[in-house]
This record gives C-alpha cells, structure tokens and sequence, in this order.
C-alpha cells in the first residue's frame, strides 16, 4: 500500500491553511508545475484545481476534485490525469501534540495505473511520498508561525 506519514512541526490549523489553498498545490505535490483554484469554493466537496505537470518540453493538464472534507481533519481527492487515469488521494491530519502527523493515501482507481496496480508502483508512490511531505513541511513550516508551547513544557525544558 502507498500510504506514508510525517510529522509537521506545527498544529492541524497550520497544515490545513496550505490544503485549504489550492493555487499553493504545485508547491508541494511533487511532478506538478503549476496548479490554480478552478473557482472559489475550494476544498469544499465537488471543488476543483486545475494542474500542469511538466516533464522536460513536454506538458499534460490535469484536474483533482474534492471527494470528502472534514476541515482541519481530513481531505480526499480523485486525480484526473486523462488517458494516465485517476487516482484517489487521502490526506489525513493527526493532532500530536502541538504537531500534526500527517498520513497520506494514494491509489490509482481507473486507466493504466489502476490496471497495473502492484509493488512496484506502490514503491515508486512512497518515492513521491516522501518527498511532497517532505515539501508539505518546509511549506507549512515557513508559512506558519512556531507552534505556542504550553505552560508545562515551557518549565521542563521539553519540546
């Protein structure tokens, strides 16, 4: 399976600021060149981005559309890549503390990557699953201001 976690130095709020941001997807969803907010009303379910992924001098348009959201806990959605197919992709956030574990699910549904479904795209999802949450971190993490520590952990010295 293709699921991967990591965890974000910042609480669920500051996570879903980013997924809530639909022009900001190409800035941390890996092989994606450009994205925008097909209209206003995203992520809400039925909500739209448009994608350009790019590979040398080559482009293809794409488009991911919103299946399930359950702000700031959890959003689903289905990448419609044309004749490559689709795939769902579930992201869920975890609260840890004053950080966020991050899990994220990725399954091709329909053309070839649904067909040919097996070990070796699975291991080549966590490759780019790796790094979009290593990209998700940085994003969250520049954007968002340091996570407030508690009273106890102020005293104690712990993070």
């Amino acid at each position: 399976m293709a699921v991967r976690h990591r965890l974000i130095r910042r609480p669920p709020e500051a996570v879903w600021a980013v997924l809530a941001d639909g022009s900001r997807y190409a800035d941390w969803v890996v092989g994606t060149d450009s994205s925008r907010q097909k209209d206003d009303s995203w992520p809400e379910v039925g909500s739209e981005i448009a994608y350009t992924v790019r590979l040398g001098p080559y482009t293809a348009e794409g488009d991911t559309v919103v299946r399930n959201c359950d702000p700031p806990r959890t959003l689903e959605l289905e990448a419609r890549s044309g004749a490559l197919g689709t795939a769902r992709i579930a992201i869920e956030l975890r609260p840890w503390g004053d950080e966020t574990l991050v899990v994220l699910d990725e399954h091709p549904l329909r053309g070839p990557g649904g067909f040919l479904h097996n070990a070796v795209l699975d291991a080549l999802l966590q490759l780019r699953h790796r790094a979009m949450l290593g990209r998700l971190a940085d994003v969250v993490e520049r954007t968002a201001p340091d996570a407030p520590r508690t009273a106890e952990t102020r005293t104690t010295g712990t993070p």
